[in-house]
């Protein structure tokens, strides 16, 4: 009872082959008969005379239903037959990325074709087509910062909220960076991540004491915070990239600063510590269980049915 309730065909598609299988064959037998095509144009009465019988004078056995009793096992083991469940070890990637997009008003300038917060969200296209098996999540900040995702491993939904956001939607405005930092800390935390990772989209900020301050923090929990520069350093109204206070800040999070030509870089170092952070995770196998494919267990009887077939005087 307990095999009648466990077995199922993990590829069930595979049975609709069988009833064409045996339609084939009874048009190959009906076909091919005793006196095959010879009897349209020998008469009834001299064909038996004409027969060669095969070796020792035996007329050679009918090789239809052996051909399809192979055929029916060649279907069942493509089908899958399965009633065995084996435990498996499976692995999720335990790395967990939060990008952090400034959205002050200096990051309209248009240094940067066509400006710098759309170059942002290009680049941040580019993280999230890179998470892979990263959790991500995403914080915009001017005067305050704003949760606009929690970890997720769903980054098509982070990437379908990224259009809207431009400095026009924020409340307030203000360019502090630090509110925003323990907001993405907070996210790590809650998520439970065990490799965080804080990657910062700026041209710059107004609080870098209070910022550098948040950063060291970050990195005293073993969270990297990575500052990616967006913008130039020309003379715009807003004012040029401050990249010696990008680095700064960067060095304070124990992260990389890179421009947006360089974004690439960043991505291969996240990445690589995705990775090892996935090797550190598979220490601890987590147990899956799945079905046995049990067709391997018909291949030697087809194997002998096909020997057979093949003999002379058989076909």
């Amino acid at each position: 009872m307990a095999l009648m309730q466990t077995f199922h065909f993990l590829r069930p598609a595979w049975l609709l082959a069988l009833p064409v299988l045996w339609g084939l064959i009874v048009w190959l037998a009906r076909r091919r008969s005793r006196d095959g095509d010879w009897a349209r144009l020998v008469d009834s009465d001299l064909l038996p005379a004409l027969r060669l019988n095969d070796g020792g004078g035996k007329l050679g056995h009918s090789p239809w239903p052996w051909l399809a009793l192979a055929w029916t096992l060649a279907v069942l083991a493509l089908a899958g037959p399965s009633w065995q469940r084996a435990p498996a070890p499976a692995f999720r990637g335990n790395a967990s990325w939060v990008l952090v997009l400034d959205l002050s008003p200096s990051m309209t300038a248009p240094d940067v074709s066509p400006n710098r917060v759309t170059r942002a969200r290009y680049a941040l296209d580019d993280l999230l087509g890179a998470a892979h098996d990263a959790r991500v999540g995403l914080v915009v900040f001017s005067d305050e910062s704003y949760t606009v995702t929690p970890l997720t491993d769903d980054v098509g939904t982070v990437r379908a909220l990224l259009p809207p956001l431009n400095p026009e939607i924020m409340p307030t405005r203000g360019d502090n960076l630090a509110p925003a930092l323990a907001q993405a800390g907070k996210l790590l935390e809650h998520g439970g991540g065990t490799s965080g990772q804080v990657v910062v989209l700026t041209d710059g900020f107004a609080d870098p004491a209070a910022a550098f301050d948040a950063a060291g923090k970050l990195r005293s929990r073993g969270i990297a915070v990575n500052v990616v520069g967006v913008g130039t350093q020309a003379r715009l109204k807003f004012g040029p990239l401050d990249v010696d206070r990008l680095r700064q800040l960067a060095a304070s999070g124990g992260g990389h600063y890179v421009g947006l030509a360089n974004l690439h870089g960043l991505i291969d170092d996240l990445q690589a510590r995705a990775d090892r952070a996935g090797t550190a995770r598979a220490t601890q196998a987590i147990q899956v269980a799945h079905w046995l494919d049990g067709g391997i267990w018909l291949l030697p009887v087809l194997l002998l049915f096909a020997a057979v077939l093949a003999r002379r005087g058989w076909l």
